[in-house]
This record gives C-alpha cells, structure tokens and sequence, in this order.
C-alpha cells in the first residue's frame, strides 16, 4: 500500500493501482455479491472451518510477505482476513498487493481462530467490487475534523463507527415511538408539505412559488391546523412524524429542517398528553437505551416516573421573587437586566417575563419537568383555563434545557379561535386560515394534542450536544466557491 504525501497523488497512485488491477483481470466495479451475512452476524454465527462469504471495506493491511492480514469492515462491525499466496494463487495474490485502504471487496474462505485467539476468515478468492480514488479519513482512526464531519457524514460513519451505532439507535427510537402508538390504536396520516397558509406556529417560513398554480406556496412550519382537521372528520387518534422547516437561526438546539412528532387524541386533554408522552419516553429509553438513568455528572438524567410538575407562575417566582408579577413593567425591567438580561425597548412585561423564563429559568431544568399554565397569548391555539382565561391548559415537557414536548387541551370554540388569530394577525386578515377555522365550525371533538422534537430528544437520550450531531445531514454554511 503506498504512502503518498498530498490527496493528488494519492488519487494517482489509486488510479495506477485501478489500472494494473484491469490489466490483471479485476473490473474495478463489480456487481451484487451474495454474502452469508453480514460481518456482526458472522462473528456470532463463528464455527471452525465453516464456509462463508463476506464482503465489506478494506480498513487494514499487514503484509507478512507471502502472506497478507487485513481487516474488512461494513455497516456492523469488524473481520479479519487472511489472505495466503497459495491459497489464492500468485496473480490474485500479486492482485491484492495492488489494492487500497477503503477499497470494497468480496471474499470466499474458511472461518477459523488464529494463534492470538482472532475470527478471521481464510481467503480462497476474492471480487473487487468497487475501487476507492481518495484515502480515508485519518487511517481509520476516525475523523475529528468536526466541520468535516458534519459536511462529508459519509467519511464520519466510515471512520467513526460510535457515529453509525448513534443513528442506528435514532432509527430504533423511530420505530419504537410507531410501534408504541400503533399499540394504543393512533394511525399515522400525512399532510401536505406545501401549504397555501403557514399555520400552526409562530415562526418564519421557507417561501416558494408554485408555477401551475401561479401563487405563493410555504414548506410547512407544522402539520398542527391539518391533522385537527381530520379530528373534525372522525379521526380520533392521529400521528405524523414529520419534517418542518423554519426559515430561522441555527444553534446548537436548532436546524431549519427538523423532524416532528404531534399526536391528537379526540376526547382527551393536556392530561392524557401528559400519560402519553411520559409512557412513551420511559419505554424507548429502556428498550433503546438501556434504562432511565441517562448520561453522567452533572448533566445525569433520571427518566423515573412521576415527572416533576411546576406552573409557570411558580417558576418564575422562584427565580425573580414572589413580588415579581406586582411589578410595574420599569420595576421588571431593571430587575431583569440586573440579572444579565438584554431587552428591547418595545417589549411589554409578558415579553420581558417570557424572556426571563427562556434565558434564566428554561435552561436550568435539568430533570424532567412539565411546565403548565402558560400565558394565553403565547399559546393561541390552546384552550383557556376554567379558573384563569388568561392562562392556557398546556404543559411544555422540558428536560436537559431544552423544550421537547409542548402538549395542549386544544381549542375547539371557533368564535374565540377566530378571535385569537384575528388578535394574533393584527389588521392583516390574509394570514387567518379561514378554511381551518370553518373546519372547527363543522364541530371539532374536544382533543390533547402534543408536538415532540425528535431531535431534541435524541440528542437527551444519546447525551449528544449539537442538534447536528443526530441529524445525517445538518444544514451548514455554504464554503465560497
């Protein structure tokens, strides 16, 4: 294997290689290759002299000679190889001799135990099956180049196998969040991704132009205002696990593309989101990631039931003072800026609370807590409380600082809905969907409807700290041409 000093002439050297081995009767791409399993069912399937056939990229080469170990590896795991001059025969020996770190290839042989105790197969023949032009990653040591990482995640699972078993896990949560839906009779639906009205949350959207149509379209900020709609037609229990977009910042908590969870039950409330929500996590935590303690130190998460409840009220006295809601807004103010906060004039003393529950108050909460009894006027498309209008029947799950679960007893008066988005959308009537709110006018059964941040709560239950590392492909700055 040669050993070149700049990416130009190690792909040159690759070339060179690419073309002896076609001179030597090796197509350097090659097609399906039948394999007894794959490289982790291998190992636990391992007998003494049992025949296999394996297949999978070539991450190192000791060369003894007349003799040759190397290791393979796919989408699983590890296996060891052993290739003998003659066992294969000179020519395929001498071809083998030409091959690169990263290549593809298929092998036939024997599985046996080493001196040293190691699963290797023994080599009778080997297919090229596809030539690699560039080195790996750092010689398989993997990839630390975190930019790098997020831009080429092919080269990252290639030399990280921690990164491919993190979204393995994240595959597993998915397909245990369905089953343990399906299990409690909700169907999943799809609503459309491009919609005539952006609804269903307070964000920018993404806009695009529809040319049959002639009109302005957006990529939906959230599915919310179409799965209340199929409420209204005798759906009872609804899901979508969904991709929203939101033409907004990115951090480490946010992406603009992320992938949604909501759920609507007809007949429940924030209640019955609550049970759903706490169920569902405790289950994916221990059949995907081992238990209900998570992580360590100070960052440690004890997912045990019950969850801590605290209003928001009560939070934010904790924090600010027991006299805080008495304050005058001048009084909150300097209050609030004593403790590092910078506000905008403009602000109201809701604006200038909210911003010191979301600065000071959100991130400390380590441990599960569900936040209740919000202000109405944040929550427009929940229903007010029996003994307080001002404040809405809704929880927001936040663990590790982060929201990850807002859950409500969903508002189904069409009267004070179109209220609220009239108030909502100021003196521009256009930005009311007017059709969703005739849909409520049909009736809509009483519900609890929840949204849950798939990302968010893999990066709690991986202990991942960047919303990019769960996500395969992040959105990240352009690089100049």
């Amino acid at each position: 294997m040669s050993e070149a000093t700049s990416s130009n002439e190690y792909r040159e050297q690759r070339l060179a290689n690419l073309a002896a081995l076609q001179e030597l009767g090796y197509p350097p791409y090659g097609g399906a290759f039948k394999r007894s399993g794959s490289l982790a069912e291998l190992r636990e399937d391992f007998a003494e002299e049992r025949p296999v056939t394996a297949a999978g990229r070539l991450t190192t080469v000791r060369d003894m000679g007349k003799s040759i170990f190397a290791d393979l590896r796919d989408g699983s795991d590890r296996f060891q190889i052993y290739v003998q001059k003659k066992a294969v025969g000179d020519e395929a020996f001498q071809a083998f001799k030409l091959l690169d770190l990263g290549d593809q290839i298929g092998v036939e042989g024997a599985q046996f135990t080493t001196r040293t105790g190691e699963a290797t197969i023994k080599v009778a023949t080997w297919t090229l099956l596809s030539k690699a032009l560039l080195p790996p990653p750092e010689k398989w040591h993997g990839l630390k180049d975190v930019e790098l990482r997020y831009r080429q995640r092919y080269l990252d699972l290639v030399g990280n196998p921690e990164v491919r078993e993190l979204f393995n896990k994240r595959s597993a949560m998915i397909l245990e969040i369905r089953s343990y839906l399906a299990a409690r009779d909700f169907i999943e639906v799809e609503t459309p991704m491009l919609q005539s009205q952006a609804g269903g949350a307070a964000a920018k959207p993404f806009v695009t132009h529809y040319g049959a149509l002639g009109s302005d379209v957006y990529l939906r900020i959230a599915p919310e205002l179409y799965l209340k709609r199929l409420l209204v037609g005798g759906f009872d229990k609804v899901f979508e696990l969904n991709r929203n977009f939101r033409n907004e910042g990115l951090d480490r908590t946010h992406n603009p593309e992320f992938t949604m969870l909501e759920i609507y039950e007809a007949f429940s409330d924030v209640n019955g989101m609550r049970e759903l929500i706490q169920g569902m996590i405790t289950h994916v935590a221990e059949s995907v990631f081992g238990g209900l303690k998570v992580g360590e130190g100070d960052t440690a998460l004890d997912l045990t039931p019950p969850w801590r409840e605290a209003t928001y009220h009560e939070l934010v006295r904790e924090k600010m003072g027991d006299d805080w809601f008495d304050l005058s807004l001048a009084d909150a103010c300097a209050k609030a800026e004593g403790i590092g906060l910078d506000l905008d004039p403009a602000w109201d003393k809701l604006m200038v609370t909210h911003e010191v529950y979301e600065k000071t108050i959100e991130p400390a909460l380590m441990q599960p807590t569900f936040v209740t009894r919000l202000p109405a006027s944040l929550v427009p498309l929940a229903r007010a409380c029996p003994d307080d209008p001002s404040l809405v029947d809704v929880f927001e799950l936040v663990i590790r600082g982060q929201e990850v679960a807002p859950a409500y007893t969903e508002m189904n008066d069409p009267i004070e809905q179109r209220r609220r988005f009239m108030e909502q959308a100021g003196d521009d009537a256009a930005k009311i969907d007017q059709d969703f709110v005739t849909a409520l006018e049909h009736g809509m059964p009483p519900a609890g409807g929840m949204g849950v941040g798939i990302d968010r709560l893999m990066m709690i239950l991986s202990g991942a700290e960047a919303i990019r590392d769960v996500i395969l492909f992040p959105q990240l700055k352009r690089i100049a041409d």
